[in-house]
């Protein structure tokens, strides 16, 4: 694994992550652990909430980083012998560490995946009769505008608003929006209220998710969830100052 900006971290439940100099924070959450967070955060609430009897099931993964969404999503499919095909697209802008993968540590849950993880480290691309991975060398932003895709499941899993603004201001989010489809869902660790702001000004409606011994997560839809409801009317009343994120406040700032 090249470090020259990155070092590796090992997290609470055992699995590896990095620490990102550039963005000075870490890839995943030390305290609840890569892979869990992984698991729990996104891919169990994000399938648990979709229809699971499509014949084809299109995720964004934003963004790709260590993979992690992406090879527990795959790690899931096989746990639970999923039948649809998984679609995963992934914008990164970081080349050398998609290039860096095939050295990585990761748990054992992945130790099926080493071929896939290898041919994605040297093509950025993987297809099989039941998976497709495309890896998307650029800026999330640029990329997001030009698909054509609508997906199923989104995972909002950028570096944090305060170290990567304009992968959370409430123009992005217009991009995702339009992004999604009617009955997908959207997965973020993130439960900030300009994060709220930014999904329900753009239609979304927002729950808590809870996993097991971890620290509380959000989903969006545009549909309501059996999942603990936010009430953003009582939350904008309760606090009037709280805004959403502009990419004018971050753009040449």
């Amino acid at each position: 694994m090249k470090q020259g900006y990155n070092r590796p971290l090992l997290t609470a439940d055992g699995s590896m992550t990095l620490f990102s100099k550039e963005f000075n924070e870490p890839y995943h959450s030390d305290k609840d652990g890569a892979l869990n967070e992984s698991i729990q955060k996104h891919i169990t609430p994000a399938f648990n909430n979709i229809n699971k009897s499509k014949n084809t099931i299109t995720i964004l993964d934003i963004c790709f980083g260590l993979g992690y969404n992406t090879f527990a999503t795959l790690y899931y499919i096989k746990k639970i012998n999923l039948k649809s095909k998984i679609h995963i697209i992934s914008p990164e802008f970081d080349k050398n560490l998609i290039e860096s993968l095939s050295s990585f540590t990761y748990p054992q849950e992945f130790d099926f995946l080493k071929n896939i993880i290898k041919e994605i480290s040297e093509n950025f691309y993987y297809e099989d009769k039941n998976i497709k991975i495309d890896i998307i060398i650029d800026n999330a932003r640029e990329i997001l505008p030009k698909l054509e895709t609508k997906f199923d499941i989104i995972y909002q899993d950028a570096f944090s608003p305060a170290h990567n603004p304009l992968l959370w201001t409430y123009e992005y989010f217009k991009d995702i929006s339009n992004l999604i489809k009617d009955d997908g869902v959207l997965t973020t660790y993130s439960i900030s209220a300009s994060v709220r702001m930014a999904l329900d000004e753009n239609g979304f409606k927002l729950f808590l998710h809870k996993g097991d011994k971890i620290r509380e997560s959000m989903v969006a839809s545009k549909n309501m969830l059996d999942l603990k409801f936010i009430d953003m009317e009582l939350k904008k009343i309760r606090n009037k100052e709280a805004r959403s994120m502009k990419d004018k406040d971050y753009i040449n700032a």
